[in-house]
């Protein structure tokens, strides 16, 4: 299923190159596209992402069709690349197709529900911060999403701090950290399912290289926080009660539950195809939603018990479409939602649109020429990495959004890593460890605006703290300055399909 699996397509693939196309008209669709994409996010702002973004992907590809016009590239020859492009992505779409049902089933199952109600249960007034970001990694981990994490129990915890007289942008910090923590690591986030699908990587081996880097960097973050709240004086106490009542009165909580995602766990260390995984972790989690939580389930249908009909409706919903579960407290209602496969077709849209514009300049000879120059600019492997790192946060300032921050370099520099012979999980956890995190350290990016406003707190006040997310690209060129863990392309293709 991955781009750079040894199959026979993938061997017979090459660069497409035009003799007749120089480096600046190569560059002409870019220079469009970054334009049109960043009035487009000044437009819409939060909403750029819910199609017109998609939109300008294929404008982009429009411009870059007309400079093939006139460099003798034929319109059959342009779109054989669009198919081929959209073609290698098919597995990473079916994966984010069950990613949006096993968090379905995850949810009504209270699989999720368990993480956040033992999580809470970690708070201490000396090690708050510390346990700010434990929680809401755990939280990401279990939702897939920084925002959701940020806009319910990230919300809770700003109040907490508060009460405890800290500093809300050390917390608006640690709730930060923790949150992208999750979004980077977890399968169910659509920046971990975008990243390997634009470098023509696997979503688990994505994880498991990401993790390389991930660990040390959350490790000193945790240490900082521990360290800062080792000297601060509190006061009050941490009260979550409340919340942790809401979460009982709603779902049968019970340490089995954890079962499920041990199993998942268990078959992606053991290198269990990603689908087949991701299967049985969503049937795992219906069963355990009929058995531990029958009266949610039933109550999806609007049922007054459960019964075959009205549990086998309540768990095709969980899988397919919009979830919501009401509970007593407002600040858990948002969080206890998802959206099933049906969420997931904003980023399969994004994915199939980008895969357009790329194909079409790939078609053109686009991508050989912007390749050639990078490596030529890029003589070394570090400066291959430094490369991809300042793209991603040229994009994030410039286009103010991550998903493109991932996207245009991801696509950009796909070539440039297999053309060095670096295995694209390379440039995937690249993407991620300075895309994805970075974007909430600019006051005007979509996902800065986004978390200063929910949380009440300024960008300039959380910057410094924010550590995950600063210290991240750091992290990751320090690996690629002293060739820590780099791995090759030839070692993937020698390699079982993971």
């Amino acid at each position: 299923m991955s781009r750079t699996q040894p199959s026979e397509h993938r061997e017979e693939e090459n660069i497409v190159e035009n003799v007749e196309l120089n480096i600046w008209e190569a560059l002409i669709p870019v220079i469009a596209l970054i334009g049109m994409l960043a009035y487009n996010v000044f437009v819409f702002g939060d909403d750029a992402i819910s199609g017109s973004n998609q939109f300008i992907l294929l404008m982009g590809g429009a411009v870059a069709a007309v400079v093939g016009f006139f460099n003798k590239v034929t319109f059959k020859q342009m779109l054989a690349e669009v198919e081929e492009n959209v073609k290698s992505t098919t597995g990473a779409l079916l994966i984010l197709l069950m990613v949006g049902a096993l968090a379905g089933t995850w949810l009504i199952s209270g699989i999720i529900p368990a993480m956040i109600y033992y999580g809470l249960q970690m708070l201490n007034p000396t090690i708050f911060l510390a346990a700010c970001v434990v929680i809401c990694a755990i939280i990401s981990v279990a939702t897939g999403s920084s925002w959701t994490t940020s806009a319910t129990v990230g919300i809770a915890l700003i109040g907490i701090g508060d009460a405890l007289g800290i500093s809300l942008g050390m917390t608006a910090g640690a709730v930060l950290s923790g949150a992208y923590f999750g979004d980077k690591m977890s399968p169910l986030s659509d920046t971990t399912n975008l990243a390997p699908a634009m470098a023509g990587g696997d979503l688990f081996s994505h994880i498991r290289y990401m993790a390389l880097t991930t660990t040390p960097t959350i490790l000193v973050t945790l240490l900082v926080f521990v360290l800062i709240g080792l000297n601060l004086e509190t006061k009050g106490d941490a009260n979550t009660q409340g919340i942790m009542e809401s979460i009982r009165a709603t779902f049968n909580i019970s340490g089995w539950l954890f079962l499920v995602p041990l199993v998942v766990i268990a078959m992606i260390v053991k290198k269990t195809p990603p689908l087949v995984a991701l299967l049985i972790g969503t049937l795992l989690g219906g069963v355990f939603a009929l058995i531990f939580q029958p009266q949610v389930v039933a109550g999806l249908t609007g049922a007054t018990e459960l019964t075959f009909e009205s549990g086998y409706k309540g768990i095709m919903n969980a899988i397919t479409v919009n979830t919501s579960i009401a509970t007593d407290n407002p600040a858990l209602n948002d969080l206890f939602s998802a959206k099933g496969m049906a969420g997931m077709l904003g980023t399969i849209w994004l994915i199939v649109c980008a895969m357009v514009f790329g194909g079409i300049m790939d078609g053109i000879g686009a991508l050989s020429r912007i390749t050639k120059g990078l490596l030529g600019l890029a003589r070394t492997t570090f400066g291959l990495f430094a490369s991809t790192v300042g793209s991603c946060l040229a994009l994030n300032v410039t286009a103010s959004d991550q998903y493109l921050a991932i996207v245009v370099p991801g696509k950009m520099f796909s070539k440039a890593f297999e053309d060095r012979g670096l295995a694209p999980e390379n440039l995937s956890r690249t993407l991620e460890d300075s895309g994805t995190v970075t974007s909430v350290l600019i006051p005007w990016n979509t996902c800065g605006a986004y978390h200063s406003g929910v949380l009440g707190v300024s960008v300039a006040e959380y910057f410094y703290f924010a550590i995950f997310n600063w210290l991240s690209p750091v992290t990751t060129l320090l690996f690629a300055a002293f060739g820590i863990k780099i791995k090759q392309l030839a070692d993937t293709l020698k390699s079982p399909a993971a």
